[in-house]
């Protein structure tokens, strides 16, 4: 009992707030500012994609790096535009923002993504997608670095 006691005296509460605000106080120093973007804003720097891409694709970095973990992009091709099979070297969660595109992962059945689809794409798996009659922006949140590698076709 006396152990109890001892432990809940209110010097010990001083010393637990103490703490607790000197750790919320480095919390806020510290911690990022949010971020919001469109597909259209002015200042979305717009980068070409690896040449194996069709003409006109481009790429814009929304959060973090691209050759570290965890980055966020918005990939944009023009309507009718193919992309060729390719992978990734990390998972992939897409939400496209525009257009209709046809997306294909190898072993499985063609998919019709719309404005507003989620979809997700496992590493290293081979897929390639065609761009509907409307400019496709892509939303994609990689886990690992950021990569495409062409698939040779037989």
């Amino acid at each position: 009992m006396k152990i109890q006691e001892q432990f809940f005296k209110p010097k010990h509460y001083c010393l637990l707030l103490t703490f607790l605000l000197s750790f919320g106080i480095y919390a806020q120093e510290t911690s990022e500012n949010s971020i919001n973007f469109t597909k259209s804003d002015k200042e979305l720097e717009w980068g070409p994609c690896p040449e194996f891409m069709p003409d006109g694709c481009n790429v814009a970095v929304l959060h973090g790096n691209p050759a570290e973990k965890n980055a966020d992009i918005f990939f944009k091709i023009p309507a009718y535009a193919e992309i060729p099979a390719h992978t990734h070297t990390s998972p992939e969660r897409m939400i496209l923002i525009s257009g209709k595109l046809e997306v294909t992962y190898e072993g499985e059945q063609t998919k019709t993504l719309k404005e507003g689809s989620y979809a997700y794409g496992p590493a290293n798996k081979a897929h390639s997608a065609k761009c509907g009659d409307a400019p496709c922006v892509l939303f994609i949140a990689f886990e690992d670095p950021v990569d495409a590698i062409a698939v040779k076709q037989d």
